[in-house]
């Protein structure tokens, strides 16, 4: 008993000594509560935007790698990716020209609906009805206005595929391309993201050139918002783009080009090392560069022009090359020289 009587003797006192502590500072004072409120305030402005942007940032890239995934997957089980609709130029006995186009949408309703999962299909008069933004912030940072009207033709998304170039290859032989102009069209996918598709029916296969057009190469390309016409809009984020080369044994690449990460004047082994200088970055082949190409309106216009590097090596008369894509043409050359003497323009993209 007497050890019970002095545990209860010391929490009484435990107790009183509680209560008495309380007693003294029993709350928080007003001004007291109003300084932690704006302390936390101030620290939540500060670092949810960049949890959000970080949050968005991941949504996105794995977003991207789904898509990609299955745009693969599906372009592969394409047999062909040849004359789909209908591309026909017609002259009438006044002298007026008129094109009969249903090439993309034909594509879309009678070939990639059969291998992907798509909503909603709209021709090149109507993207808005396919979640089509009306404007896109491109990579530079700059705002393409009206893109769902002034960017809905082949030509007029990429004038390079206006077929007026020409060429001198290395064996002297002069090469050029003609390519008529196709309507686009947009879709739907059931995962939510709005695609528009730039379609040309009568792309060529690989054929191991060193020195040749990349147009004719290009049998489909699509620009994909991964949200709809929610924003932010913006090339980067949730805006990207999807090249398929060769109408059989296609090709699919979606290259991600880093903001700024471009520059002039390198051999190419400098140009390797400069890209892993960037944060999880490296230099494209020549098929994700030719994307970078053909999408150059969503990147930085016509500004970055030249010759760029690509990591892709091919072989012509016994000796073994690096190819490269000029920015002016579209054309893909094989540079022979050794790679530490000739000096190329490059640009990086991320690994991811």
């Amino acid at each position: 008993m007497p050890s019970l009587r002095v545990g209860f003797t010391m929490a009484a006192r435990l107790s009183r000594c509680h209560n008495g502590l309380v007693g003294l500072r029993s709350a928080f004072t007003m001004a007291e509560i109003l300084l932690s409120l704006t302390i936390i305030g101030v620290v939540a402005a500060i670092t949810l935007p960049s949890l959000t942007g970080n949050i968005n940032e991941r949504t996105w890239n794995t977003q991207r790698k789904a898509l990609y995934a299955r745009f693969s997957q599906a372009i592969a089980l394409m047999p062909s990716l040849n004359g789909y609709g209908t591309l026909r130029e017609e002259t009438d006995s006044a002298g007026s020209t008129s094109i009969e186009d249903t090439a993309a949408e034909t594509f879309v309703t009678s070939g990639l609906s059969k291998v992907l999962k798509i909503n909603n299909i709209c021709d090149h008069e109507h993207f808005p009805d396919c979640g089509i933004p009306d404007k896109v912030v491109t990579l530079k940072g700059d705002t393409l206005s009206n893109f769902t009207t002034s960017y809905n033709t082949l030509v007029k998304f990429n004038n390079m595929f206006n077929g007026s170039y020409s060429f001198t290859d290395g064996g002297g032989c002069i090469s050029t391309y003609s390519q008529m102009d196709t309507k686009a069209a947009a879709f739907e996918t059931a995962n939510g993201e709005s695609l528009v598709t730039y379609y040309n029916p009568n792309c060529t296969v690989d054929m191991g050139e060193y020195d040749y057009y990349l147009q004719p190469k290009v049998c489909a390309n699509f620009v994909y918002d991964l949200n709809g016409s929610k924003g932010p809009n913006t090339v980067g984020k949730d805006i990207g783009f999807l090249t398929v080369f060769y109408p059989s044994d296609s090709l699919v690449v979606a290259p991600n080009p880093v903001v700024g990460a471009f520059g002039s004047g390198l051999p190419y082994d400098e140009s390797v090392q400069k890209c892993r200088s960037y944060d999880d970055s490296r230099l494209p082949n020549i098929n994700e560069m030719g994307s970078m190409f053909v999408n150059r309106s969503l990147l930085y216009g016509n500004e970055r022009t030249g010759s760029y590097w690509s990591t892709s090596r091919g072989v012509t008369n016994g000796s073994t090359g690096i190819y490269y894509l000029n920015f002016n043409t579209g054309v893909i050359r094989l540079n022979k020289s050794p790679a530490t003497t000739t000096s190329n323009l490059y640009w990086c993209v991320k690994r991811n």
